[in-house]
């Protein structure tokens, strides 16, 4: 794989995982395309993206386009003969003549068992909609529709019942490791003609949205937590919006982000740890009794 050139485009959370698991096997890209610098914190320091910082430490050249639009500003892709572009969570769509530019065009690690849950939130919806049964990583030939073109290789993951349903942080990580490990191995067997692309069934196809912060509120009484059906819906909105955009409700005028919960043996809500509104995180008991 030393003498393939191969650009990597990554973004968060999947791109770093995903790039340390192809690294850890062998294929190290030549050039990293990732977002520009944002500001970042209370400080509005100017903080680099994770894959950035990975490049760096690599002596691995780093391509930071505000946008992909002008062929005259993408130098780095367009000016080497590259034999493929990998796309991981990079939140800027390819248009089609660059997806098509290098020898063997472009492959993508999407984190679901397409063409189930195509779109921005996989990961997140497969929880919120306790879809067990979408939960895996897919590579694929990109083309020219969203998560639409033909799978190179699938992999489930199977969670055990006491484990489900898991944080979306944790889902993340575990599936961009899969994702990974999957790439990693397919790669070699592309570039060397192995895979026959299988198309998908459009048919079958289901969509996410992209979720917003206010996707999070939640409506329950703190002093009497939800039972049953209800309560059940309520934890996987709480593990699918781990991390983003979180889970809250309101108690006296002040917003409450929920961290932890899980459900008692009766089946109601148990809410474990919370973070009030400009305070740190603290158990939830200590809270609601103080």
């Amino acid at each position: 794989m030393k003498d393939k050139k191969i650009a990597y485009f990554g973004g968060e959370p999947l791109g770093l995982p995903v790039l340390e698991e192809l690294a850890a096997n062998g294929i190290v890209p030549n050039l990293i395309v990732c977002n520009p610098d944002r500001p970042s914190g209370r400080g509005h320091v100017l903080t680099p993206p994770p894959v950035k910082i990975w490049a760096i430490e690599r002596d691995i050249a780093v391509f930071q386009p505000e946008s992909l639009k002008d062929k005259n500003q993408l130098a780095p892709l367009t000016e080497t003969d590259w034999d493929v572009f990998i796309v991981v969570a990079y939140n800027h769509i390819l248009p089609e003549w660059l997806i098509e530019l290098p020898t063997h065009k472009t492959l993508n690690v999407h984190p679901s068992l397409l063409p189930k849950l195509r779109g921005p939130s996989p990961i997140r919806t497969a929880i919120l909609n306790d879809e067990r049964d979408a939960i895996g990583v897919s590579v694929m030939l990109m083309d020219s529709e969203m998560d639409h073109g033909p799978i190179l290789a699938q992999l489930p993951m199977q969670i055990a019942d006491e484990n489900w349903p898991m944080s979306g942080g944790v889902l993340d990580e575990a599936l961009a490791h899969r994702g990974g490990t999957l790439l990693a191995d397919t790669v070699p067997k592309w570039l060397d003609g192995k895979i026959d692309p299988q198309p998908q069934n459009h048919e079958l196809a289901t969509y996410t949205q992209k979720m917003s912060k206010a996707d999070g509120a939640l409506m329950l009484d703190p002093q009497n937590l939800p039972t049953g059906e209800n309560a059940h819906q309520m934890l996987l909105k709480i593990k699918a919006y781990d991390g983003w955009p979180s889970t809250y409700f309101i108690h006296k005028g002040k917003r409450v982000k929920i961290t932890d919960a899980s459900l008692d043996e009766s089946g109601a809500l148990k809410i474990l740890r919370i973070i009030p509104e400009g305070k740190k995180e603290v158990r939830y008991d200590s809270f609601i009794n103080s």
